[in-house]
């Protein structure tokens, strides 16, 4: 079963159950709390997903969609671990370097790039990722 955990390993995830999406975001939500210029995400099943630790939230309204987004992170070190929310189902979207797999950013190479007008110029597009303006579902995808 894949998991993972924190920087200090007070909170850890598991997962069963295919992943249902390989994206990266470049909303400044995700650079925020990733500290960088996007997050690399997987999406998983609701069903399967697993917490041990305990772990804090903060909730936010998404500035396109209007849906509360929660980030899921340790009340020890801070490291953002996944965020879930009603644009998502029961879906979980798990920071993929969270993940202990030495080789989960290899094989989440990203199928989307979320607010890809927001990608810092410097950096270039994914090949072969679709490119979105917004997230999916929201008004001006």
């Amino acid at each position: 079963m894949p998991g993972g955990g924190c920087f200090c390993g007070a909170c850890r995830i598991e997962y069963t159950g295919e992943i249902q999406a390989k994206a990266l975001c470049h909303c400044m939500d995700c650079r925020k709390i990733t500290g960088s210029t996007y997050s690399t995400n997987i999406i998983v099943p609701g069903e399967g997903f697993s917490v041990t630790g305990n772990p804090k939230t903060i909730s936010k309204k998404g500035d396109d969609t209007g849906n509360e987004i929660t980030s899921h992170f340790c009340g020890d070190c801070g490291s953002t671990m996944w965020r879930d929310g009603p644009t998502f189902g029961d879906g979980k979207v798990i920071k993929v370097g969270i993940l202990d797999d030495s080789n989960s950013l290899e094989s989440a190479k990203p199928g989307l790039e979320l607010y890809a007008p927001l990608r810092p110029s410097w950096l270039p597009a994914v090949p072969g990722a679709d490119q979105k303006k917004n997230m999916p579902g929201s008004e001006s995808v």
